[in-house]
């Protein structure tokens, strides 16, 4: 935790937003925020400023983060009209803690650098879950001057915090995290339809496998929430469609194959497909209880 208190900005309070200002301001700073939404009303008792644009909150800030859904969102905040760039002063710093285009990102950081201010990409992982405990990963590409900069305030919403590299590194690692979320939902998803469809008990069947090789994050969390029916979103699946997307368009450009991304993306475009693109991500088991003709456990 720094010990002065710092002029921090942020832009996009949703479902993580909210919770990871919350904890800035907690700590004692002072916070200028922006949202296309309603500002929560605890930000605002806590002591938040609300401000009517982005370009407001830049020049009340030293350091600015944003927290918004997906590539387009993010340049329209720090570019367009009334955006964070128009509020900039020589020596801010703009920290795009968003999951969007590495290739995009570089792009964006090279403008901010051009107008005399730091860039980072910090996007984050840990759901709304990390989000209200701060425990997010956050995957951090920039500068080592300006990451030292603003560690001390990711300390405060996460705790596995790692400085992969340049500008769209951290998103490029942010990419790379999502196949394999994607890939293990899937592969419990298809383990828990099996087991289910061939008479066991899915719940003792979990249980089971939690103690062996196939243990894992996902199983423990996300298949009790397959099991449970619990499909409220913590990370919807229209999100993470969006993040696949990044995958399959960066291994077109690199050249590479990514067959079971591939195949990950087309089960959560099965599910949008029959409205569930609001639902969590774990709810991608829908897609295979559909082609089984069979639930892993009651609705």
């Amino acid at each position: 935790m720094t010990n002065t208190p710092l002029k921090l900005g942020f832009i996009g309070l949703g479902i993580m937003g909210a919770p990871m200002a919350g904890h800035l301001r907690a700590a004692g700073h002072a916070l200028f925020v922006a949202t296309r939404s309603q500002v929560p009303q605890a930000l605002l008792d806590a002591g938040a400023v609300r401000c009517a644009n982005a370009r407001e909150v830049a020049a009340a800030a030293d350091i600015v983060f944003t927290m918004v859904p997906d590539t387009p969102d993010v340049e329209a905040v720090l570019f367009g009209e009334n955006g964070v760039a128009q509020g900039l002063a020589q020596g801010k710093l703009v920290v795009d803690m968003s999951s969007i285009s590495p290739m995009a990102t570089k792009e964006f950081a090279q403008k901010i650098n051009a107008l005399g201010c730091d860039y980072l990409d910090a996007p984050v992982s840990g759901g709304e879950v990390g989000a209200k405990a701060a425990s997010l990963t956050i995957m951090v590409g920039g500068s080592e001057a300006a990451f030292e900069r603003a560690k001390p305030l990711f300390t405060l919403m996460g705790k596995n915090i790692t400085h992969v590299g340049a500008n769209g590194d951290g998103q490029t690692t942010k990419v790379a995290n999502q196949i394999i979320v994607a890939l293990n939902i899937a592969a419990v998803a298809e383990a828990l339809v099996f087991a289910s469809k061939a008479g066991a008990d899915p719940a003792k069947v979990r249980q089971a496998l939690m103690g062996g090789f196939a243990s894992s994050r996902i199983l423990e969390v996300h298949g009790e929430r397959m099991i449970k029916r619990t499909f409220n979103p913590g990370f919807r699946i229209g999100l993470h469609q969006k993040d696949l997307n990044l995958a399959l368009q960066g291994a077109r450009t690199l050249g590479v194959s990514l067959p079971q991304t591939a195949n990950a993306a087309q089960l959560m475009q099965a599910c949008a497909g029959n409205g569930m693109a609001d639902l969590d991500h774990s709810a991608l088991v829908r897609a295979l209880e559909i082609m089984a003709a069979h639930t892993v456990a009651p609705d």
